[in-house]
């Protein structure tokens, strides 16, 4: 009989699937369900026995319960053409006396010859492809946060990205505060203000120390001609007369005129 409103047993999933992978044991599970009041005894069979291993194969599911059953498909060497399956399983399913245990299950309970009600369904197996790994998350990126330029999308911002937003921030502000500044009148004359008198001072400070490195050259050389006009005067003094007084003269106004020169 096959499955309707009246199946023994509600079999979910009615279509087995599996991740294939070669060379690797896969398994999937099915949960049969017990909807009567009744007993349900049931056996599950494959087009495939070699190749699959039902654990268990056949039992009891009492009254308003569910059992679950795993089906595990013995590893491959190789896919398939396509992907493609031919494989097909068989749930039967009787109603069994109370009492009735997994051990009393036999293949000649589910035969037309038995007179048993046989309820049948039969499921299709579907290989699927394996899920692929989880991509791999650099470093830096958070989930739930804005996307730092850290830092990583991987969230995929990178150190580059962040260097460039900070200093784009950094002109953007500096802009904005040259902008308040060139606004405000009174401010930019102070600015104005403050760069003159700073410079007035620094010009005023170098020709100040100019001119005093000048008049102390100015004194030294005066002191110097007096001190040889004063060598002079007692040479003179020495040789009682030996140059006329016109010289003496000349010479004292000589280094008069000298000084006065070197003052300018």
């Amino acid at each position: 009989m096959g499955s309707d409103s009246k199946a023994l047993l509600g079999i979910e999933p009615l279509e087995l699937r599996f991740p294939f992978e070669t060379k690797k044991q896969i398994s999937c599970s099915m949960q049969l369900t017990n909807r009567t009041d009744d007993y349900i005894g049931f056996k599950v069979k494959t087009t495939s026995p070699k190749k699959y291993c039902v654990r268990p194969n056949s039992g009891i599911v009492p009254p308003r319960s569910t059992s679950d059953v795993i089906v595990s498909m013995q590893a491959q060497k190789e896919a398939p053409p396509d992907m493609q399956c031919k494989d097909k399983f068989l749930v039967q399913s009787v109603i069994v006396a109370e009492g009735t245990s997994a051990k009393d299950i036999t293949g000649d309970m589910f035969t037309k010859e038995s007179g048993n009600v046989v309820d049948e369904v039969k499921l299709r197996v579907v290989y699927v492809p394996p899920p692929k790994p989880p991509s791999p998350v650099r470093e830096g990126s958070e989930e739930g946060s804005s996307p730092r330029h850290s830092l990583s999308d991987g969230s995929n911002l990178n150190y580059q990205e962040v260097r460039s937003a900070n200093i784009t921030a950094w002109f953007n502000s500096q802009e904005m505060q040259t902008t308040r500044e060139s606004d405000d009148p009174a401010s930019l004359a102070a600015v104005k203000a403050q760069k003159d008198q700073e410079g007035f001072t620094s010009e005023t400070s170098a020709l100040i120390s100019k001119l005093t490195e000048e008049r102390n050259s100015a004194i030294q050389q005066n002191n110097k001609l007096r001190q040889e006009l004063d060598l002079v005067r007692r040479e003179l003094s020495k040789q009682n007369g030996g140059f006329s007084f016109a010289v003496v003269a000349a010479i004292a106004l000589l280094g008069i005129l000298l000084g006065f020169i070197m003052k300018r």
